[in-house]
């Protein structure tokens, strides 16, 4: 088979897939109709478990699922009028007008669960807020996007350090040390904060929320990329000295819990990550107008590091983590790692022009379409292990809903057809 042929099975599977799969699913799930935002807890059939919380990731992922599948082009306005009302049930219920800031979670009424400030959280506010205020026009989420943005500036910064605190109370003084992240920052915030503050720039077109996104990413490589090997490590004391990556009170509630106090080895690098990083950073710097030359080989030995240790290339599909030069040392396949790998080798291929990138992109596809997707429902199930046995089996979850799957399916149409165009 051609490559031609190749690219254009794996589009026509993937353009099912979204249309429909994917999209039929999120058009009639997700929206709490008694009191607005969204229910994120899905059994494997997709109904609804009875779980109310909401949590502030959660709803700012949905608003931006929604409102970027309408600047796609999708759903016929469907989808707009879903994110609308999800900005309204945030902007009631989880802005911290005395504060600033997002609260952690609420009750499925909006009521204030957890009023703790955690990064993670207030850059998805500044990422979905923009998302939806480029695809509506309403200048009052674009507002309030701006606003959390100066928030984490006077709250968040670490002036000393550079870079910004990950965990705090309400009243923004920090949270304990350890297992509460007072004492901690982390690549994956920071990368985050790269993608906030890079569609924050987009929508305003600002030149100081250009120039705090390309701080960022020489942050990122400066202190969080490893200086030899080139891959991402975890978490850091604010000194930026690298620490074990561990798991904190009360975040990671669906992530593969692991009972271990001592935390991951400091010799360990996430594949979904590095590779997300990569194609959001190929991202930012087109959106920020920069040229991407000086940062080519720092992407290849990105994706180089996914392609020969992170792939299973006997079973198909990504591995968790592994040392920053090795094998994998976690096998389990999460859904999300399999999203972010088909994007980001896809952009390597595009970026690249090399054959073994379109490998890794058909290796996953494969293993997506055949065991990830729950094609009866529409939606993928969330964990395997090494030998593509399903250990979960939800399709909603407080860190599990369409963020990963629909940008991921939407970012693939749109590159396999520009790789078709070129062909």
């Amino acid at each position: 088979m051609s490559i031609r042929e190749r690219v254009e099975k794996a589009q026509k599977e993937m353009q099912h897939h979204l249309f429909n799969e994917l999209l039929p699913f999120w058009s009639t799930r997700g929206v709490d109709e008694k009191y607005g935002g969204f229910l994120t807890y899905l059994d494997k059939d997709g109904n609804p478990t009875g779980e109310g919380l909401k949590t502030v990731v959660c709803q700012t992922r949905m608003i931006y699922s929604y409102s970027s599948a309408h600047r796609a082009g999708l759903g016929n306005g469907a989808f707009l009028d879903i994110a609308a009302q999800g900005v309204e049930f945030l902007l009631r219920h989880f802005l911290d007008r005395e504060h600033g800031g997002w609260y952690w979670t609420c009750d499925r009424d909006g009521t204030p669960a957890d009023r703790a400030k955690i990064m993670y959280g207030q850059s998805f506010g500044i990422y979905s807020l923009s998302e939806y205020a480029m695809a509506s026009g309403d200048r009052e989420a674009l507002e309030m996007a701006e606003d959390t943005w100066r928030v984490l500036k006077a709250c968040a910064a670490d002036l000393r350090h550079g870079g910004f605190g990950e965990f705090f109370e309400e009243d923004w003084s920090p949270k304990a040390p350890g297992v509460y992240g007072g004492d901690r920052k982390s690549l994956d915030v920071h990368m985050h904060l790269m993608e906030a503050f890079t569609n924050l720039y987009e929508a305003t077109g600002h030149h100081l929320h250009k120039t705090d996104t390309q701080r960022v990413i020489d942050l990122l490589f400066g202190r969080m990329i490893h200086p030899e090997h080139g891959t991402g490590m975890a978490q850091f004391a604010f000194d930026w000295t690298p620490l074990r990556a561990i798991l904190f009170k009360n975040v990671w509630g669906s992530d593969r819990d692991v009972d271990d106090d001592e935390g991951r080895p400091l010799d360990n690098t996430s594949f979904g990550h590095n590779v997300e990083f990569a194609w959001l950073l190929k991202h930012s710097l087109d959106i920020l107008g920069m040229d991407v030359g000086p940062f080519k080989e720092k992407m290849r030995k990105l994706y180089d590091h996914c392609h020969k240790y992170g792939v299973d290339w006997e079973r198909g599909g990504v591995y968790c983590e592994g040392p920053n030069e090795g094998p994998a040392r976690e096998h389990n396949k999460e859904f999300w790692q399999q999203a972010e790998t088909l994007v980001g080798m896809l952009d390597a291929y595009l970026l690249f022009g090399e054959d073994k990138y379109w490998d890794a992109y058909e290796n996953v596809h494969r293993f997506v379409m055949d065991h990830v997707i729950n094609h009866e429902v529409g939606e993928w199930y969330p964990l395997f292990d090494e030998n593509n046995n399903r250990l979960w089996d939800y399709m909603g979850h407080a860190w599990k809903i369409n963020y990963h799957t629909v940008r991921a399916a939407i970012q693939c149409e749109r590159r396999l057809s520009a790789i078709l165009a070129k062909l």
